[in-house]
């Protein structure tokens, strides 16, 4: 894997659904262990393993489609940001990754990283397709994604 993510900023915070785009998130650790952050993902048991000794929030699930929990996600967002003033907003995704890209961006002037998952080669994921309008900085895992995502790194394959 290159080392393409630098960052001196102190403070990160890290909203992903569990599952794949945590697992995703866990295999970057060098990146983020050695700063300041907070996680925002889904309370399920792999989330509580994974994330046992860190600083977390729980958000509303599931997100897909559900338009009612990405509205209840986006005042939680609010709440998260204000009170923790991150400087940075790193996912891979999905759906939560959404309001806290558009809030961070929009009105806490946070740098804002996406991470396009392994498994889409040639496609775009939804909060993928959304998240880019907002990132600074946008990586993908394949070369192929770049005629997908003309302004992103190819990070290669993070597995």
């Amino acid at each position: 894997m290159k080392k393409i993510i630098k960052f001196n900023e102190t403070k990160i915070c890290i909203p992903v659904s569990s599952g794949g785009h945590l697992t995703h998130m866990m295999l970057l650790k060098p990146f983020w262990e050695s700063h300041e952050r907070f996680w925002v993902t889904f309370n399920k048991i792999d989330a509580e393993s994974q994330l046992k000794e860190e600083k977390k929030y729980w958000c509303y699930y599931p997100t897909n489609g559900n338009f009612f929990n990405l509205f209840r996600n986006f005042f939680l967002a609010i709440k998260i940001l204000k009170k923790e003033k991150p400087d940075i907003i790193i996912s891979t995704g999905a759906a939560i990754s959404i309001p806290f890209f558009w809030l961070g961006k929009k009105f806490f002037h946070c740098k804002c990283i996406y991470i396009e998952v392994f498994d889409r080669i040639n496609s775009s994921t939804k909060s993928g397709k959304f998240c880019y309008k907002y990132a600074d900085e946008f990586y993908v895992q394949w070369e192929e994604m770049l005629d997908v995502y003309p302004k992103a790194k190819c990070l290669g394959k993070i597995f």
